[in-house]
């Protein structure tokens, strides 16, 4: 059953007798079902974005009831910026963890949270010109060569964290048999469960982690000692952004990642609801800037649409706003609960280690999947060595120094990526040379 979209601030009409959704109908962004139901699904989002969400602060070291706490705030950003018409979780951000990390040694949390706050800004910006420019323009200059060439390039670059952390032995290096048990967990869960379950199993394989680690003595006991003692309600820890050009230098590039991954979420719901939400690509931008801007403002991990919970969509076919204004409240009323943030900070080496290791790999095999579901021809040397260099420059983190500023494989890939395909493509043209000049005419 699809009705029209009602006017812009419109309150959720019943989806049907609000108890089910009959074969072919799908619950859509203004409708509901009944709030019990409503309820249940909006914590299914949270529960389905927890996993990701909570393994970014950490990997980066930021204070994780924080991260949670923002990133239910921005959620509801992003539901009021897009007019209340675009069903989307906002959660942490993978992209981030490089250069954050990197801004961290440098500066400390301070500097990597400005880098965090002017990437926001960035992104704003990108939105409202979007939204008045429309968004082909961004297809033009991120085609998916090179989107899959700069996703594929963080998930490699992320590859020593996940064995050696940050240097100091705090990943699978720290306690390989937990990270592996991890690790097998996580697969496992992924061929042993179906549905809702299997989409859980990076959470799953944490939570079997964990169990391990407290029965073998492997837990940091000064962290169990601060869940003991830490309050049920409060505040989370809070810091302030101090802005850095190295910091931002390292920290920008990834606003093109949040273009590439925003831009495909609208075109996933759009497709899902039958809907057009292209004049809503700019709106998305701009939510997802500002919350990125609010959530590096106050200690939290830069944000992005959440792909888990367009899988939960896609499952459920609930794609109610409702849903997501519930998933919003119960992540902030998580981020208040001091209880909760402690428990995670006790989560050990080993286990984010084995899960970092699954993770960082999906980031990079993301990247392969956007240039199979594009058709990417890589018979044309253009894309070849866009993709190529790329990849190389960020698996190998090349690092750049120019006096004060220091770029790192990220950065410089990523620029290696817009500057050989579009450079190599206009030499291309004014020579003749491209694929298509070489072929001889028809006789």
């Amino acid at each position: 059953m699809t009705q029209s979209p009602t006017s812009r601030w419109s309150p959720w009409t019943l989806h049907g007798d609000g108890r089910q959704v009959r074969p072919g109908d799908v619950v859509a962004p203004d409708e509901r079902l009944s709030w019990p139901r409503t309820i249940g699904v909006g914590v299914q989002h949270v529960v389905a974005m927890f996993g990701a969400t909570f393994t970014v602060p950490l990997i980066t070291g930021f204070p994780p009831a924080t991260t949670l706490l923002f990133s239910g705030l921005g959620t509801l950003l992003f539901l009021l910026i897009t007019g209340n018409r675009l069903p989307s979780y906002l959660g942490s951000s993978f992209a981030f963890i490089a250069p954050v990390l990197a801004a961290k040694t440098d500066g400390g949390i301070g500097a990597a949270l400005g880098g965090i706050v002017v990437a926001g800004v960035a992104l704003a910006i990108v939105g409202v010109v979007v939204q008045v420019a429309g968004s082909r323009w961004i297809d033009a200059l991120m085609p998916p060569v090179v989107t899959g060439a700069i996703v594929m390039l963080i998930g490699l670059n992320l590859a020593p964290v996940a064995w050696d952390g940050d240097g100091s032995g705090t990943g699978v290096k720290a306690q390989p048999l937990i990270a592996v048990v991890t690790l097998v967990a996580i697969l496992l869960t992924t061929v042993l469960f179906r549905g809702f379950v299997a989409r859980l199993s990076i959470l799953v394989g944490v939570v079997v982690g964990w169990v391990l680690a407290a029965l073998t003595g492997n837990l940091d006991q000064q962290a169990v000692s601060s869940l003991r003692q830490a309050a049920w309600v409060g505040f989370p820890e809070f810091h302030t952004p101090s802005f850095d050009a190295r910091a931002v230098v390292l920290v920008i590039p990834v606003i093109l990642v949040l273009i590439a991954e925003n831009a495909g979420h609208v075109k996933a719901v759009a497709a899902m609801t039958g809907r057009n939400l292209d004049r809503d690509m700019g709106r998305a931008l701009l939510g997802d800037g500002v919350a990125t801007v609010l959530a590096g403002s106050g200690g939290g991990s830069g944000t992005t649409t959440y792909a888990e919970n367009i899988g939960v969509m896609a499952a459920t076919r609930v794609y109610s706003t409702a849903a997501y204004w519930i998933a919003g409240g119960t992540a902030i009323l998580l981020g208040l609960c001091p209880k909760f943030g402690a428990l995670i900070l006790t989560v050990p080496a080993g286990v984010l280690g084995g899960a970092t290791t699954a993770l960082y790999g999906l980031i990079a095999i993301l990247g392969a999947r956007i240039w199979i579901e594009s058709r990417v021809d890589f018979h044309d040397p253009i894309n070849l060595f866009t993709a190529a260099v790329a990849v190389i420059i960020g698996a190998a983190n090349y690092t750049l120094t120019a006096g004060d500023l220091s770029f790192n494989g990220i950065a410089l890939g990523t620029a290696a990526a817009l500057v050989i395909y579009h450079g190599m493509r206009l030499i291309a043209r004014l020579r003749g040379t491209t694929p298509e000049s070489r072929q001889s005419p028809e006789p």
